[in-house]
């Protein structure tokens, strides 16, 4: 077996729209190819002893052992491995149990489809599986070692990869409030919503932490001072440098007790409590120092250690946390006692589990020392041993819930400390003998504020009610049920994307909101470029979803990027489709026109149930695709009397209709006319229908989501298929005695909706033509009988990158299909494009029109301008002058 290709999907794809997350492995079976799991001797044998627990697959027959059981009447090795790699991840802690396992049109290559919940752990589980069963398929077995070690290393990839659980939680009570969210590059933040609603996040720092706020809190003297200049009771204590200093330190705050702590420290790192002797007091000054230059000495209280957690204001949970410990049972040791502790799943390494692990080091040996004890000692029953001093659960420590239980004066303090500090989200630490009462009754005070404070202490406590402490945090970032959406529109289809996507964008921007839009020609925001290139993936997405200032998006979704990572966005207000014909067919192992539109349709979709799918009713592959939207439809149509049109207009639906020479919005029994399609620079007019298609899809996609009727004429009255508005794609050029036309055409159902357009034309039509290197030989063949309709005469080229063919391949091809269709239509090969346009330019007879279908539109556009043409506002006049009887006629046509 050998991998092809492994690729990751992070969003809605061709597999599964509620499925983002999943790996896509290309598998040449090579020598298994014909050969069932039947046919393979000991297989079976060996798979059941290497993974026992495929046992609870139930694959398709639906029952427990269902997927073995096929494995024994045979089934093929890419299912196989679907399974394997499932279960290696489900048994690293990560339980998935989505696959998909199809044959692609080589023989003996399959696509492999799994689902991951960390990307990396996906792609390792993706080749282990192959190596599982390429091992069992050679010896019959896989070594226990081997397997040990790649559980292993899928833990680590998932500890490694994981969130932390404050920043976990705060993530989850987002999804289930339907806030998006995406973690961006730097300092382990993530976003909250798109655009100009957008919040971030830092662990449990938020976009409203301010930094006075938080460089106080991290500075604990500081922090001390200014609650005790408000009247707030906290510590004695003083700072020192050096310890010739901590005699009189001691000495200041009261004597012993005292504690001795880092001033820069966290987590309890460096902090020895309850000091009683000069000789601690130096132990403890050094183990302080090596955490921290400067370090504080503070009068010791007695009491229970809390964590009291404010956010916007108000106490949302208590906490009292006990630092690490065992509970003697009269027969374990402490050492003993430490590893059956440590044994519990709730606890791991870090902050990586609810709970973490305990260890010994030597604090907790100092510590044991000082109780009398030592890691041989034997503890009575119910005799505790603690091994930190301190209350941290990043040391070992425990949780419980006293939210109902602290004094409302208490509340009231810690409100009020909060806002003093000046934090969004404060944890507070207070001790205190009896959180019941009002710390001035009963001697105690706050010790610390810490900004940034972990939640997992009130989400999981080990004993008591979990407090769901995020929701107050979304409430305070999104109040009143608020997403931090933006109204996204997405579009895709086989042609016209671009130039709808720069439509709806310009409509858009006729009501004062900065619109962030993705072409194939560059990333847009407010008319101002931020990226040239074909930019129509996800990651293109990712940059207007991520942008501050963007209130609109408009996305032009392309099947490359659909294929290789899936969408940006689980969800659109507007998925617009605007046709689906043969392109790109055979890559990507999108072989028929059909799989193209189920690729296509996940833009329809994704579409929320409040939001609208904009779909072609002429194009049957599109229409279909009403059955599987979840939101409303809305139809347009060059045909007023489409019968789809009429049955979902007279139930109540709405549609956009080119009728009576004028593009127009259908609802129910009115009709609200947009304007005539003579009026709109789009339409070339009114000449070309396709330009009039896709102003009706963009101004059904504006007026389903509330955009007023008059911004969307006068979009449509000031929107030309120009160089600066819609590069490559149909722009027209007035060089005196002829006219150029540059256009991006290169699939048979561009070619057919440009000659709509160019077989209208009164002089002669000379084309420059060629296509992508990596289409089929069909589809050259049917280029050069579609150009041997339009033209009177065509010189081909071909692109600079042959996309793996040969030079003159494809061009031989085009030349074929041109002989075909009219053997005497005169033609010759110009291989190169600069060459070819030139050639076409300097042969230009008067009245005739240059068409130029390029690799690069913006290298044809300026041989063009080379040329010196009319400034685009006198080509206007001249073309209306000199082919309104044309004009008239094609409209009546239409």
């Amino acid at each position: 077996m050998r991998i092809l290709k492994i690729q990751t999907l992070r969003g809605p794809n061709y597999w599964s729209i509620r499925r983002h997350n999943l790996v896509v492995m290309r598998l040449d079976l090579e020598e298994l190819a014909e050969k069932p799991s039947n046919e393979i001797p000991g297989f079976y044998e060996g798979l059941i002893a290497t993974l026992p627990s495929l046992e609870e697959h139930f694959c398709s027959p639906g029952v427990r052992g269902g997927f073995l059981s096929r494995v024994n009447r045979g089934t093929m090795m890419g299912h196989i491995i679907e399974h394997v790699a499932l279960e290696l991840q489900t048994m690293a802690g990560m339980p998935v149990g989505f696959g998909r396992t199809r044959e692609t049109a080589t023989p003996g290559v399959y696509q492999v489809v799994i689902e991951y919940t960390d990307e990396q752990a996906g792609r390792y589980a993706a080749r282990a599986a192959v190596r599982l069963c390429q091992s069992i398929v050679s010896t019959g077995s896989y070594p226990q070692n081997e397997l040990a070690q790649d559980l292993k290393d899928l833990q680590d990839l998932a500890r490694d990869a994981a969130l932390g659980p404050s920043t976990e939680t705060l993530v989850k009570e987002a999804e289930a409030r339907d806030i998006p969210w995406m973690p961006l590059s730097a300092r382990a933040m993530i976003q909250l919503g798109y655009g100009v609603h957008q919040k971030r996040i830092q662990a449990t720092l938020s976009n409203y932490s301010g930094i006075l706020g938080v460089e106080l809190a991290c500075d604990k003297e500081g922090t001390k001072q200014i609650l005790r200049d408000a009247g707030v009771p906290v510590p004695r204590g003083t700072v020192i440098q050096y310890l010739d200093e901590l005699e009189s330190a001691i000495e200041e705050v009261g004597g012993f007790p005292i504690v001795i702590k880092p001033l820069d420290g966290n987590h309890g790192r460096g902090i020895t409590i309850d000091i009683n002797s000069w000789d601690e007091a130096e132990q403890a000054y050094d183990v302080a120092r090596d955490i921290s230059r400067a370090v504080i000495v503070e009068r010791f209280y007695k009491g229970r250690d809390h964590r009291v957690l404010v956010i916007n204001g108000k106490v949302v949970a208590v906490a009292e946390r006990v630092p690490a410990h065992v509970i003697g049972d009269g027969k374990a040791t402490v050492e003993e006692l430490i590893e059956t502790t440590n044994r519990d799943p709730n606890r791991g390494e870090g902050h990586d589990n609810v709970l973490t692990k305990i260890i010994v080091d030597r604090t907790s040996m100092d510590l044991l020392v000082r109780q009398g004890y030592s890691l041989d000692t034997v503890l009575n029953s119910g005799e505790i041993c603690y091994l930190r001093a301190t209350a941290n659960l990043s040391t070992g420590g425990i949780a419980v819930d006293r939210t109902d239980d602290i004094h409302p004066e208490n509340i009231w303090l810690a409100q009020r400390v909060a806002k003093t500090i000046g934090l969004d989200i404060a944890g507070i630490d207070i001790v205190t003998p009896d959180i019941t009462q009002p710390l001035r009754d009963v001697d105690g005070v706050i010790v610390e504020v810490n900004a940034a404070p972990g939640f997992r202490m009130h989400v999981c406590p080990s004993i008591g009610l979990a407090r769901n402490v995020a929701a107050p945090v979304m409430e305070m970032l999104f109040p009143n049920g608020k997403s931090g959406r933006i109204p996204m529109i997405a579009i895709t289809g086989t042609n016209g994307k671009t130039t709808t996507t720069r439509l709806i964008a310009h409509i858009y921007r006729q009501t004062g909101q900065v619109v962030g839009y993705t072409t194939t020609d560059g990333i847009y925001i407010d008319d101002h470029v931020v990226e040239k290139g074909d930019t129509t993936g996800p990651q293109s997405a990712q940059v207007i979803l991520k942008d501050p200032t963007v209130e609109v998006a408009v996305l032009e979704t392309a099947r490359g990027g659909l294929l290789r990572s899936g969408l940006a966005f689980e969800s659109c207000d507007v998925g617009v489709v605007l046709n689906v014909a043969a392109d790109h067919l055979g890559i990507g192992d999108i072989d028929t026109i059909e799989q193209l539109a189920h690729l296509k349709s996940v833009v329809a979709e994704v579409v929320s149930p409040k939001g609208y799918a904009v779909l072609n009713a002429d194009d049957p592959l599109v229409a279909e695709m009403a059955k599987r939207v979840k939101g409303q439809v809305a139809y347009f149509s060059m045909n007023p009397g489409n019968e789809l049109v009429q049955k979902h207009t007279r139930g109540g639906g709405l549609a956009a209709v080119y009728e009576n020479g004028y593009l127009s919005i259908l609802k129910g029994d009115w009709t609200l006319r947009i304007d005539q399609a003579v009026h709109l620079p789009v339409t070339m007019e009114g000449r070309a229908p396709f330009m009039i298609a896709n102003a009706l899809a963009a101004s059904l996609a504006a007026f389903a989501q509330g955009v007023p009727i008059e911004a969307i004429r006068a979009a449509l009255t000031t929107f030309r298929a120009s160089v600066n508005q819609t590069p490559g794609r149909m722009n027209l050029f007035n060089l005196g005695s002829y006219h150029a036309l540059v256009d991006y055409a290169h699939n048979a159902a561009s070619y057919e909706a440009l000659g709509s357009f160019v077989r209208n034309w009164p002089g002669e039509r000379i084309g420059v033509i060629g296509g992508p290197g990596d289409r089929r030989d069909e589809d050259f063949i049917e280029l050069g009988r579609l150009s041997a309709q339009i033209f009177n005469r065509i010189i081909i080229k071909e692109d600079d990158d042959l996309r793996g063919r040969s030079s003159g391949e494809a061009s031989e091809l085009i030349a074929k299909g041109i002989n075909q269709e009219k053997p005497d239509c005169p033609y010759e090969k110009i291989l190169k494009e600069i060459e070819a346009v030139n050639t076409a330019l300097d042969q230009a007879t008067p009245g005739s029109l240059v068409v130029i279908l390029p690799e690069s539109a913006s290298r044809a556009i300026s041989l063009v301008e080379a040329r010196h043409p009319i400034p685009e506002n006198v080509y206007q006049t001249v073309a209306i002058d000199t082919q309104v009887n044309l004009r008239t006629s094609v409209v009546n046509k239409v």
